[in-house]
Parts: structure tokens; C-alpha cells; sequence
């Protein structure tokens, strides 16, 4: 089984990484990480840089598409030669998913019409645009197309296609390998869960 993370200018890392962590310990598994070009690609806050060690071109047949967000979403939803990777490979992918403002760019893609999908939350309103019927929930499975909600969602969803794809020993082994086991200081974690003043403060931001 063969892994294909996508990475743009731009993109978030986490959303990359946190299911790099997770998805890469299926046995036997392959995890690439793929962009237009190889070479580093740079983060959304500039300091970190992670190698693309093969080109689209040279994946064309991933058995699981990950697509991450971030600032850099917005110029991937509008690369043709990305949105043609996108729908070539899913045409034979068993699992197509996306973490945060990764789902705007399959649903760019023509992937999620018709489809159930989540975002991050000041981005959900964006999906009806494109095709796409969003709703609020963490991790939102719609046949083989998977989508998580903002950032550290991408772990979780990481975890949920484990069990799928290994069963559920295997995802409770990763889980306790890599000790996730989520003990925030703060119930902050969502705009209904947040201060009122710590949401009004964050839709007055511009989401790239």
C-alpha cells in the first residue's frame, strides 16, 4: 500500500506530519511525499521544510491520497496540474482524504460533489461554493473520500483509517506507540466550546 502526501508552498505542517506519524507504520506500507517538483517545500510559518522526494508525475497510482491545508491551499485549488494529479490518481485510489483547507482543494477538484466533508471551522462555509455539503464534525468519512476538520483533526483521522485499513489491534498499537492520549490544558478546542471572545477574535481574521 502506497501513501502520497501532497505538499504545496505554503502548506501546514502538522496536517502532513500528524498523519505522516501514523499512517507510515502500516506494515509493509510505502509513504511518499509528493510535490510539482522534488526538493524541500517550505511551511505555512516558514521554518520548517519537508522533501518531496518524488514529483506527481512519478506517483500516479497512490492507494491513499492525503491532501493537507494551509495558506498555500488557496494557489492549489487554483493549479491545474495539481487538480489533474488529484483526479487522475483518485480514478484508482482506495482512499482519497484531505486535513483542514485540504478538502477546498479535492473539492476544487470536482472529488467532493454531492459529498459530505469537514474543513476548519472558518472554512466551512466555503465548501457549498464548490460542490460540497460541510458539516461541523471532526472526521466525516463519505465512502473512500475522507476529510478532517482544522490541523491536529488530521491525527484522529489518521487513526479511524488504521482500523479500516489494519483493524482495530493495529491502530490501538499505533496509538499507544506514539502515546496519543490527548490531555489539554484548556477546552478550547472548537468555536462551541471556545470563549466567545477567543471566536470573535479569530473570524475577524482573514483565512488565506
Amino acid at each position: 500500500m502506497q501513501t502520497a502526501i501532497l505538499l504545496f508552498d505554503r502548506f501546514t505542517s502538522l496536517d502532513a506530519v500528524g498523519p505522516y506519524e501514523l499512517l507510515g507504520r502500516l506494515p509493509g506500507a510505502e509513504t511518499v511525499f509528493v510535490a510539482e517538483e522534488t526538493g524541500p517545500v517550505r511551511g505555512d510559518q516558514g521554518s520548517i521544510a519537508i522533501v518531496a522526494d518524488r514529483t506527481i508525475a512519478e506517483v500516479p497510482r497512490p492507494d491513499i491520497i492525503l491532501v493537507p491545508g494551509g495558506p498555500g491551499s488557496r494557489r492549489a485549488m487554483e493549479n491545474p496540474a495539481i487538480l489533474e494529479w488529484l483526479r487522475a490518481a483518485d480514478a484508482g485510489s482506495t482512499w482519497t482524504t484531505s486535513v483542514c483547507t485540504g478538502s477546498l482543494v479535492l473539492a476544487a477538484a470536482g472529488l467532493l460533489t454531492g459529498r459530505r466533508a469537514t474543513s476548519h471551522w472558518l472554512t466551512l462555509k466555503e465548501l457549498p461554493a464548490l460542490g460540497a455539503e460541510p458539516t461541523g464534525e471532526r472526521v466525516v468519512f463519505d465512502g473512500k473520500y475522507v476529510t478532517a476538520a482544522g490541523v491536529s483533526a488530521g491525527i484522529d483521522m489518521a487513526l479511524h483509517l488504521l482500523g479500516r485499513i489494519g483493524g482495530d489491534e493495529l491502530a490501538q498499537t499505533v496509538q499507544l506507540l506514539t502515546e496519543y492520549d490527548p490531555q489539554p490544558p484548556y477546552d478550547a478546542g472548537s468555536p462551541e466550546k471556545a470563549p466567545a471572545g477567543v471566536v470573535a477574535g479569530l473570524r475577524d481574521v482573514k483565512v488565506e
